[in-house]
């Protein structure tokens, strides 16, 4: 089980989107996205936040295919941030592999690597690495998943299944610093996944990105509720939300900034999946207290953020601070309001709940 060396741990999230800037039409090159995101998170270090994730994606919107690669070069540029996947797709990829790049990354950084593994809210890593999509495919995750956690258990490992070739004891290395190499499930609203990370006993993060958060509540109970029921103790594992957010010095201009970048993604992904467009109403309507995003002044995002916590008791949050393609100044002010006004605001009102 993870421990949280804080209370409560506040981060970030970003896929690396790489599209035109809806205000200038311009697209920044791929090598200055990276530059960018490394910036990024050594502010996020500098500023105090607990966590940075990287995402992974595999299509021209999104610049990150090899999540444990950028965070190794953000380890370099940080000291005390950790540093985690937000998700690995674990259907593609070989649990063997995934175990050695972040164990490595744990040892570049010092101790600070977690995984953040999913299904993945997008199928096209699926006919890349696989040919196409699996008849089964929350089998072939599960199974993947086992093996994972396996791997991080025990050097040798004896195992077999139908997914790769089994491993009869060979010894996988190098071994993490952190034992166990902390290991997120990644769910979005499915119950059986809530109940499979609850039922192993791993800590869980939500993704709610849309609608009332307050509808998620019954989706954490089942959760604990198949935590304990597995014998996991009173002292259930970790839960943490994942929310698309942006701040700026006022309300009015976290609004006027953040809906032109975010229309563009939810509009593209919509046209993929059959959604009603995004209007303006529709994103404000979420930017009330009881909508899924946390787009505001630093003062809207704390008593949000305080609000969910009121109800779900988790340990962690996340915003995904880039939904489309903003100014590089811009997303370095958001970091910054995050981290040295709503971050120890945050902080100090749970600190003070848990007294």
């Amino acid at each position: 089980m993870t421990t949280s060396p804080t209370p409560f741990q506040l981060g970030l999230y970003t896929f690396g989107d790489l599209t035109p800037d809806p205000v200038s039409g311009l697209t920044v090159s791929p090598q200055q996205r990276v530059k960018d995101l490394l910036e990024e998170a050594e502010l996020a270090d500098q500023v105090g936040l607990d966590v940075f994730g990287v995402g992974e994606h595999h299509r021209p919107d999104y610049l990150v295919s090899s999540p444990p690669t950028v965070l190794a070069a953000m380890a370099g540029r940080t000291r005390k941030i950790r540093l985690t996947s937000a998700v690995t797709v674990l259907g593609t990829e070989d649990p063997v592999r995934v175990y050695q790049q972040f164990a490595t990354l744990d040892l570049v950084s010092g101790g600070r690597a977690e995984i953040m593994v999913g299904r993945g809210s997008f199928a096209e890593s699926f006919p890349l690495f696989l040919g196409g999509m699996p008849a089964d495919y929350d089998a072939l995750f599960s199974e993947k998943l086992d093996l994972l956690l396996r791997l991080r258990a025990q050097t040798q490992v004896s195992w077999q299944g139908r997914t790769r070739a089994p491993l009869r004891g060979e010894g996988v290395y190098p071994r993490s610093v952190q034992d166990p190499l902390p290991l997120w499930l990644a769910v979005g609203g499915t119950p059986s996944s809530a109940r499979r990370a609850g039922t192993l006993g791993l800590p869980m993060a939500v993704a709610i990105i849309g609608g009332q958060w307050a509808q998620f509540g019954p989706f954490a109970e089942l959760y604990r509720t198949a935590s304990q029921a597995a014998g996991h103790g009173p002292a259930t594992p970790s839960l943490g939300i994942n929310s698309h957010g942006y701040i700026a010095p006022t309300s009015q201009q976290a609004g006027d900034e953040a809906f032109g970048p975010h229309a563009v993604v939810m509009n593209r992904i919509g046209r993929e999946r059959g959604w009603a467009p995004i209007t303006r109403a529709h994103f404000e309507a979420e930017r009330t207290l009881g909508g899924a995003l946390f787009v505001g002044d630093p003062e809207q995002v704390t008593e949000k953020i305080l609000a969910q916590h009121a109800l779900f008791g988790h340990r962690r949050f996340l915003m995904q601070m880039s939904v489309g393609t903003f100014p590089h100044a811009q997303i370095m002010r958001s970091i910054e309001l995050f981290g040295t006004v709503v971050a120890p605001a945050v902080r100090a009102e749970v600190a003070r709940r848990l007294a």
